[in-house]
């Protein structure tokens, strides 16, 4: 039993046809069964949407009945690349990626690909090398979501020959595809809420230092507290390092504070689960005591009490796009196509985490 383009079994139905070609049938004796060019087949048995749905039924009948299948090892050689595209992210902690994955893996299949995973543990050394060991197999293209970054490393990266497109973090001075959402305006959604709510005191669990996409959530935060009339105290804004345990210590120092904020905004579910935690351990309760937002949530957040209110991403498109943007520089391989850049809008979900401040705030 093989498969066709399509994913279809095919088992080959003609025992004579079998002891005629034998169990090495190739290529030209599908196109002489068929009656069309070797090369007809080969485009067919590549791509059926490049051939009539009439011309496809009978080379896809010729390969069943003299049990044709294609080498995915020699194709691949002979392309230069493999069916496989690379997918680099800092922890698999972060529920986002593994929905994250489930869609580029759907959009891939679609392409005819496969996706492999790899987690570099934030780590900038083992981000490189893993880079350096998917080109080395020749993999058809990468989708990175990288961590903080050096110029020497972005220079690494645009030296790439492996198409590359870049998620989630931007790196400034990279040329190449980016997908990712608005992260000022995630913040702003939160904080405009809790300012509607009447808090003032509002404390930011911030993601690591220096990445992209930390420091334009932070940006957010300060500018939607300025435009309430609220001047930013950025003794409230803290580095949780996009780490649930990181995020706890921190939510403890926030809440032991004499001053401390009467809502939390964190800048992923992981550091917002974090920051619960601490407020369930210092018998807060939220929202009563404290208010609670995150961007991101979980697929088990129906079964967290109190619900958090949250900026979704959208995260089925942005799979979509990015695999899309590398497929496109995977098929034309020799075609220039410039830097592209897919913004996508967050939503917002209101939950029971967010209330008005108490009375004696």
């Amino acid at each position: 039993i093989c498969c066709d383009w399509r994913g279809r079994q095919l088992s080959c139905i003609s025992t004579g046809l079998q002891k005629r070609f034998g169990s090495m049938a190739t290529i030209r004796d599908v196109a002489k069964m068929a009656k069309v060019s070797i090369s007809t087949v080969s485009v067919a048995l590549k791509d059926g949407t490049q051939v009539t749905p009439e011309t496809l039924k009978r080379i896809t009948d010729a390969a069943e009945a003299v049990g044709y299948t294609p080498n995915p090892v020699a194709q691949s050689l002979k392309a230069g690349r493999s069916k496989l595209i690379g997918v680099v992210i800092g922890s698999m902690q972060n529920p986002w990626f593994g929905d994250l994955m489930a869609g580029i893996e759907e959009t891939a299949q679609q392409h005819h690909h496969l996706v492999t995973l790899s987690e570099t543990r934030m780590d900038l050394e083992r981000e490189r090398a893993t880079i350096d060991v998917l080109c080395s197999q020749r993999v058809g293209g990468i989708i990175l979501s990288p961590y903080v970054t050096t110029a020497e490393h972005v220079k690494f990266l645009a030296e790439l020959k492996t198409p590359l497109v870049v998620i989630d973090q931007k790196l400034e001075g990279l040329q190449t595809d980016f997908v990712g959402i608005d992260n000022e305006l995630a913040m702003a959604m939160l904080t405009s809420q809790l300012l509607r709510l009447g808090h003032r005191r509002i404390g930011h669990i911030a993601g690591t230092t220096g990445l992209w996409t930390s420091e334009r959530r932070k940006q957010g935060f300060r500018e939607t507290l300025a435009a309430g009339g609220v001047e930013p105290d950025e003794t409230l804004i803290v580095d949780g390092q996009y780490d649930g345990q990181v995020a706890y210590d921190q939510a403890m120092r926030l809440l032991t504070r004499p001053d401390r904020p009467t809502a939390i905004i964190a800048a992923n579910v992981l550091m917002a689960l974090g920051a619960l935690q601490a407020i369930n351990d210092l018998n807060f309760k939220c929202p009563d005591d404290i208010s609670l937002a995150s961007i991101d949530t979980v697929p088990w957040a129906s079964v967290i009490h109190p619900q958090l209110t949250v900026v979704v991403q959208p995260i089925a498109e942005i799979a979509h796009a990015a695999t899309a943007f590398l497929m496109d520089r995977v098929n034309a391989p020799h075609e220039a196509i410039a830097p592209r850049e897919r913004i996508f809008t967050p939503k917002f979900v209101a939950g029971s985490s967010s209330a008005p401040p108490p009375a004696r705030a």
